[in-house]
């Protein structure tokens, strides 16, 4: 019983002075922690609620308050074991080490990743929308964290990394509820201008799709080799863009064959000389 009391007595003699030193550090350390993790699930509801009300896409949400709640637990952790006496420096600095060795080498899939949440939060197009960008045209089919897939007309797939979409020009034709079509047509130099005009002009104002304001408006647009190229102008609402100018451009052509317009098309005139050589002329 003598050895069990001396053993007990040096554990005491051991442990007492090291609960007064550092107990009060853990209980604070505890606490930190505590209400620092409530914190954190705070601010990460809180943000949740400020892209939402920013109509942010929902693909950008949980990545977001993912990554900014994994950082602010880290450096919580980091802070808690420094209360605690940990020597947090070395930590610190392989950390950053091991961040700097990692963006060196996703440099590009940083950019992509950075273009992405540009993308996400600046919208500049959205799903659904036609755009064109980087020489490719499509509707927008996905806006992931890295890519944006397009689908084209023809119903082919293009992948554009998002770094190259957020450095570079974007043509949006969906953005704005209505677009200018121009419609450029020849006629003879012998038909009569002001007749064709107020075909075309007819043609517009009998179309329930063309706009009346702006109204529609005919210009001679310049005079070619072999024609005098007039150009219509009308606008339209974006949805019916394409059917307006293939339709308008196909009823023009049957009211000019109508009225005796001509629309011409590059001819050749050949002059044989003394029956061998032949010069050609436009």
């Amino acid at each position: 019983m003598e050895d069990v009391n001396g053993i007990l007595s040096r554990m005491h003699d051991i442990w007492l002075p090291l609960l007064v030193q550092y107990g009060g550090r853990l209980l604070l350390a505890l606490i930190t922690l505590v209400v620092g993790w409530w914190l954190v699930g705070k601010l990460t509801r809180s943000l949740f609620a400020l892209l939402a009300r920013r109509h942010v896409e929902p693909t950008l949400h949980s990545f977001l308050g993912s990554l900014i709640g994994i950082a602010l637990k880290v450096l919580l952790l980091v802070s808690v074991a420094g209360m605690v006496g940990v020597e947090t420096t070395s930590f610190i600095a392989m950390i950053g080490a091991a961040g700097l060795t990692v963006g060196l080498a996703l440099q590009g899939s940083l950019a992509n990743f950075a273009g992405g949440v540009l993308i996400l939060i600046f919208r500049p197009f959205k799903v659904g929308e036609y755009i064109e960008a980087q020489g490719m045209g499509g509707t927008v089919d996905q806006i992931q964290i890295f890519h944006t897939i397009l689908r084209t007309a023809d119903n082919k797939t293009v992948v554009i990394p998002n770094g190259n979409l957020s450095n570079g020009s974007v043509v949006n034709y969906s953005r704005q509820h209505t677009r200018r079509v121009d419609l450029s047509l020849g006629i003879a130099y012998d038909d009569d201008v002001k007749t064709a005009r107020a075909i075309l002009l007819e043609l517009a104002g009998n179309d329930p799709r063309v706009l009346a304001d702006p109204a529609p408006v005919v210009w001679l647009a310049s005079l070619g080799e072999s024609s005098v190229n007039l150009v219509l102008r009308v606008w339209a609402k974006t949805d019916d863009y394409w059917p307006v100018f293939f339709e308008l451009q196909e009823q023009a052509k049957e009211r000019f064959d109508a009225a005796g317009l001509t629309i011409p098309f590059p001819q050749r005139t050949l002059h044989v000389v003394q029956g061998q050589a032949i010069a050609a002329a436009d």
